[in-house]
């Protein structure tokens, strides 16, 4: 075992190595204790500040116009490496970032950018959401699906097209509904329209909904319990925010990114470039816990284990939607 002073002295001389290493993030719309997305960074945060003992510099994105306002101004606070969190902040963190070239930049759900000061993340979504649609696809006594997005976007449809093709995997003649919330920023904070859009699902006859919602899943998961029927989390692991009405949760590791970004940079060995992060390197999964062991069968478990062993091994290969717009299944 590593003892306390000897993991001080690594910590301190990474911190050492890179001068005053004073880290920013910018959380986007919802905030940081969505439940979901921005929590999930926020995780990732609080597990660097309570290893490093040094402190992160915190904004919460209410409206489109600050991300780049909120970044400059952690710039001229004296930031050495700000994270900007989804992939609504790719221009403003591009204009940022080559206005300060000495400066370290990391985004989460970016991959197109070009600058040499620039880490981005991005996520195998799909392979998850394969993996939780087998799940729902099992747990089914309707052979009824649901999937309620937030902003209607590719990245969202990626998730949806990943949840359909494990459903049909198990069923082919499976039904699944689908929804977004809205075309605007809103749709990742309206619980309510969550909500509304499961009911409608449940009334069709889904009896599990996966979402991919942001702030708003908070809403589908309630609605799912209030009616008696199962709910899908996704980013961060939701099965105890309805405890026994939550199947399952689509973890999307965005704690590991946030966490690699700063403890990188503590340690002087920040790059830039792009990181992709898929089931084989551990940035997606699903959750399981005391809060759904009851709910997950030895039959689930066969099943989802089986997906996840045909992925890692090519003889699945989960379409991605934004490989071409389409979702084949």
């Amino acid at each position: 075992m590593v003892s306390c002073l000897a993991m001080f002295s690594v910590v301190t001389t990474g911190f050492a190595g890179s001068h005053a290493m004073k880290p920013a993030v910018i959380y986007d719309m919802g905030g940081k204790f969505d439940k979901s997305f921005n929590e999930g960074v926020w995780n990732g945060v609080k597990k660097f500040t309570e290893e490093t003992g040094i402190e992160v510099m915190e904004f919460e994105v209410t409206n489109e116009t600050q991300r780049e306002q909120a970044m400059r101004r952690m710039v001229e606070r004296g930031a050495t490496i700000v994270l900007g969190v989804g992939f609504a902040q790719a221009d403003a963190i591009a204009a940022v970032a080559a206005d300060n070239p000495d400066v370290q930049f990391s985004i989460i759900d970016v991959s197109w950018l070009d600058s040499p000061n620039l880490r981005q993340y991005a996520f195998k979504e799909h392979e998850g959401s394969y993996l939780v649609g087998v799940a729902a696809a099992k747990a089914s006594q309707t052979n009824k699906v649901g999937f309620v997005g937030g902003m209607d976007i590719p990245l969202i449809s990626r998730f949806a097209c990943g949840y359909v093709g494990g459903v049909k995997s198990v069923s082919a003649n499976a039904e699944i509904y689908q929804n977004m919330t809205g075309s605007t920023p809103s749709a990742w904070n309206d619980p309510a329209k969550g909500a509304e859009l499961t009911r409608s699902q449940i009334d069709r006859g889904a009896d599990v909904v996966y979402h991919a919602a942001g702030g708003t899943g908070v809403g589908v998961i309630q609605a799912a319990a209030d009616a008696g029927k199962l709910a899908i989390g996704v980013d961060s692991n939701q099965n105890g925010l309805a405890p026994g009405s939550v199947l399952t949760s689509m973890l999307k590791r965005v704690d590991v990114a946030a966490y690699n970004t700063f403890m990188d940079a503590s340690k002087g060995q920040f790059t830039s470039g792009v990181q992709v992060l898929g089931l084989a390197e551990g940035g997606v999964d699903w959750a399981l816990d005391e809060n759904n062991e009851n709910l997950i069968t030895d039959d689930i478990k066969k099943a989802v284990a089986s997906a996840r062993e045909a992925i890692l091994s090519g003889d699945v290969a989960v379409h991605d939607y934004l490989a071409d717009n389409n979702c084949p299944y």
